[in-house]
């Protein structure tokens, strides 16, 4: 990833250096190790200019590729990395966010994407003056320079901004406390369409249309309403094509996402009916005839075509597993970013090509997933499990918690769960209510009970895997980030005899300071999840909360916290680590100068590393001693 084929030919001889290093590493490590690239976006009226993300320097950092040539440059250099960014319509910018440290709180600075283009030679520049910082909460970027900023902060709320080509100042046409954001800019850049939450459900959004020329309503979207149960909708791209006002549409009207076409300008709705189970999402072909269709269903996904004028679906062929990103190119072919749990991940396109293959070592393969359906309180369960290569069990065996929770375990390339098959630990991923891909009912019955209810059906799973030999009812470690520490914190204290070892990472601890300091549009979520604030459900704050069942806590804990965290602050945690302590209970504390997480190589894998020596130091099982530094 460099300036110059020159300097490509230094990088190639440098990784000749490097791979010989690397073959000496562990092999879970070399996987962390392995340069990964994102699939490329590509500039809707410059499609050979495109940007990537990249591990290649050892932080996850923008690139710009110009296919044209096969130049690419890196764009952001940051201690702490950069992963959101984006190409304005014509290729000429590169549009980044810039926040301080991982705390996600910023502003938008943009780069030209070719150096020669910019006459301070390449030097980035606040991509809307006058916006102060904030967190994010969507951009659109039209083709005649047209730019929508969405933002959030605890003090204004949800806010939207629209800047014109060549203006001075952006203008707020949308302002609300509830979560808001942008969805698109029509292609004509006349309308604007928002997702919002202003009647107070932050699972379920609604969509407005407002005209970029005066702020005022067209149209509105709202399956919310009328009904016994609310509906959430998506914004998915307006149309591609001039003179085309078609609104491309998620709905859950029919109990899971779906696509259909809302035309704003005359209310007319088009029903697409895909007869595919599990979840279905879409984007625009560039031509406006078709769409690329992402089908996920049980853990694993899939690409379709639909022909608009036809209604016929053509499945694009790719392998099994789990394409996690894809996009349709301007000659028809499509990118995907595919892998599998035992494969690692792979730009691929439909032409048969590996569309974008980094320099360096590669990542070892891991070994596949089993699925297993378990009956559990509010229906069938499903878990992946993935078992050491060598030995029959029981094994020591890792429950490895997602985050989210609006999201779902798959059969993707994880280097995280393979470190731990490696030292000789089965890993079971439980996709417990509420998880997505598995229908509407089943993502939204995680209410009120929040928390338990996931422990339930990881209770259900857990007791399957004891019982049919897979792992040792001794050595049962619980372990995840983000929501997964939160409920792996939440199932020591009350289901503490169940487990031997606890690992959270970034975790909520303490529900109610966390509710306190963390960001407007989490605690939106958190009102929606649990009924109210602290004030209005205290009760159901403190029935959620691992602050609660601390003292009740047997097992070792290792906690490992981003103090730039603005997900799951600090100081949660910190009175969490304080009431462990104060009784004696057994713990370890990491802290890392970052937010919610790491893009940072090196700091991945001193972590996993950390909960591999904390594990076997209390199972009595191989562990990996950390680096120091």
């Amino acid at each position: 990833m460099t300036e110059s084929s020159k300097g490509q030919d230094r990088d190639a001889e440098d990784v000749g250096v490097r791979d010989i290093e690397v073959k000496d590493l562990p092999v879970w490590e070399q996987r962390f190790r392995a340069p990964r690239v994102s699939l490329p976006e590509w500039a809707e009226e410059a499609p050979d200019r495109s940007l990537f993300v990249s591990n290649a320097t050892g932080t996850y950092e923008l690139y710009a590729w110009d296919r044209a040539t096969g130049e690419q440059r890196q764009v952001t250099d940051r201690p702490n990395g950069t992963t959101d960014g984006t190409l304005s319509p014509d290729g000429r910018w590169v549009w980044w966010f810039a926040d301080t440290d991982g705390d996600e709180f910023g502003v938008w600075m943009r780069q030209p994407f070719d150096v020669a283009d910019g006459a301070a030679g390449g030097a980035d520049e606040p991509a809307v003056p006058g916006l102060a910082a904030s967190y994010p909460a969507g951009l659109a970027i039209g083709r005649k320079g047209t730019v929508v900023v969405g933002r959030s902060t605890d003090e204004e709320g949800s806010t939207v901004h629209l800047l014109r080509a060549g203006g001075a100042e952006p203008v707020e046409i949308y302002r609300h406390r509830e979560s808001a954001g942008v969805g698109d800019l029509s292609y004509d850049e006349s309308l604007v369409a928002i997702e919002h939450t202003e009647h107070g459900d932050a699972m379920h959004s609604a969509i407005r249309v407002l005209r970029a020329a005066d702020a005022s309503v067209l149209a509105e979207l709202d399956d919310t309403k009328g009904g016994t149960e609310e509906l959430g909708l998506s914004v998915l791209g307006f149309a591609p094509v001039a003179g085309d006002t078609r609104l491309l549409v998620g709905h859950q009207r029919r109990g899971r996402w779906e696509p259909m076409l809302w035309d704003p300008a005359t209310g007319a709705e088009t029903d697409l009916r895909l007869d595919l189970p599990g979840d279905v999402e879409a984007e625009w072909y560039p031509d406006g005839s078709g769409l690329l269709i992402v089908h996920s269903f049980e853990a694993r996904s899939e690409l379709w075509r639909y022909e608009i004028a036809t209604g016929a679906l053509v499945r694009v062929d790719t392998p099994a597993g789990s394409v996690s990103s894809a996009t349709a190119r301007p000659d028809g072919s499509v990118e995907f970013l595919w892998s599998s749990a035992a494969e690692p991940p792979v730009v691929r396109s439909t032409n048969g090509s590996v569309v974008l293959d980094p320099p360096g070592p590669k990542a070892p393969p891991s070994v596949p997933v089993e699925d297993v359906w378990v009956q559990g309180p509010g229906g069938r369960v499903h878990a992946l499990v993935q078992r050491p290569a060598k030995g029959e069990g029981p094994f020591p065996t890792v429950f490895e918690v997602h985050g989210g929770p609006t999201w779902h375990d798959s059969d993707a390339f994880a280097s995280g769960p393979a470190a731990w098959v490696d030292h000789g630990y089965a890993v079971v991923r439980v996709n417990y209510r509420g998880s997505t891909g598995y229908g509407r009912e089943w993502t939204d019955a995680l209410k009120h009970r929040v928390g338990l209810i996931e422990l339930e059906d990881i209770t259900a799973v857990r007791e399957w895997a004891v019982a049919s030999g897979l792992a040792d009812p001794e050595k049962l470690v619980l372990a995840g980030g983000s929501w997964g520490g939160y409920l792996t914190l939440l199932g020591l204290g009350t289901q503490p005899d169940a487990w031997a070892v606890g690992l959270a990472a970034v975790p909520v601890a303490d529900y109610v300071t966390a509710y306190e300091d963390e960001m407007e549009a989490l605690k939106a979520l958190d009102r929606t999840l649990l009924g109210g604030s602290p004030e209005e459900v205290p009760e159901r704050f403190a029935a959620s909360s691992p602050l609660t069942y601390v003292d009740a806590v047997k097992a070792p804990v290792h906690i490992s916290a981003g103090v730039n965290d603005p997900r799951c602050p600090i100081r949660q945690i910190d009175n969490y680590v304080d009431r462990l302590a104060a009784r004696g209970a057994v713990h370890e504390v990491y802290r890392y100068d970052a937010g919610h997480g790491s893009l940072v190589v090196e700091e991945r894998i001193k972590q996993v590393a950390l909960d591999l020596d904390f594990a076997a130091r209390h199972l009595g099982t191989r562990g990996t001693r950390p680096t120091e530094g």
